[in-house]
């Protein structure tokens, strides 16, 4: 069974590190070209194939962790959502898709699952558990825009656009954290969060790049 487990956690990390050098690439590969969608095609395969597989494995005997497991449906929710963004790209679609609701509703779910663990680790002292509360209010304050976005959409440029950084960032974010974590064997309340507060400034200076203006002449 460890051996099995072993094999597991090498290809997660091969397919964590495919998702973090492809994001690196992404990121500064100017928006829009081949490149960019090529690398940005290979970030989101590695990320879903290596989250996928860290679910598993954060439940086998001696590698129980539910911080890990919560996370990784995390990375999964910011990759799916960030690439279904780029379908209300499309002039034609006047509604939101029921799927774009359940993916947001069930990670909304989790984010709440993460601040009540969280709540009960701090009331009694648990190791990390500022980490559940952490994550938890940034999973949901994520899921909370995403339902504005999906009643705004129409009516407001380029709303698909900062969706898409936001989620593709946040995945970014995760691959670099577990890197630091896992890789490097950082494993400190300061190497959990720095990357992502690093990772939000900078999806505020997209998202002022972008310039998200209200389109008066549409309507909802």
């Amino acid at each position: 069974m460890e051996q099995t487990i072993k094999i597991f956690i090498y290809i997660h990390a091969f397919f964590g590190g495919l998702g973090l050098l492809t994001g690196i690439v992404s990121i500064i590969a100017k928006k829009g070209t081949k490149l960019h969608k090529k690398t940005g095609k290979l970030f989101s395969i590695g990320m879903i194939t290596s989250s996928l597989i860290s679910l598993p494995i954060s439940l086998m005997p001696n590698h129980e962790n539910i911080f890990l497991f919560l996370i990784g449906l995390f990375t999964i929710y910011l990759v799916v959502a960030g690439k279904r963004a780029l379908l209300f790209k499309s002039k034609h679609k006047k509604q939101t898709d029921w799927i774009d609701k359940v993916i947001s509703g069930s990670m909304l779910l989790f984010s709440v699952v993460m601040i009540a663990v969280g709540s009960y680790g701090v009331i009694n002292v648990i190791e990390n558990s500022v980490l559940f509360l952490f994550f938890g209010a940034f999973g949901l304050f994520t899921t909370v825009k995403d339902f504005r976005f999906y009643s705004t959409y129409s009516v407001t440029k380029n709303a698909w656009l900062t969706s898409h950084i936001s989620k593709m960032i946040g995945a970014f974010i995760a691959s670099v954290t577990a890197f630091i974590v896992a890789g490097l064997g950082i494993g400190n309340l300061f190497a959990w969060i720095t990357p992502t507060i690093l990772g939000i400034i900078y999806m505020i200076y997209w998202k002022r790049k972008t310039k998200v203006k209200p389109l008066l002449n549409r309507q909802v």
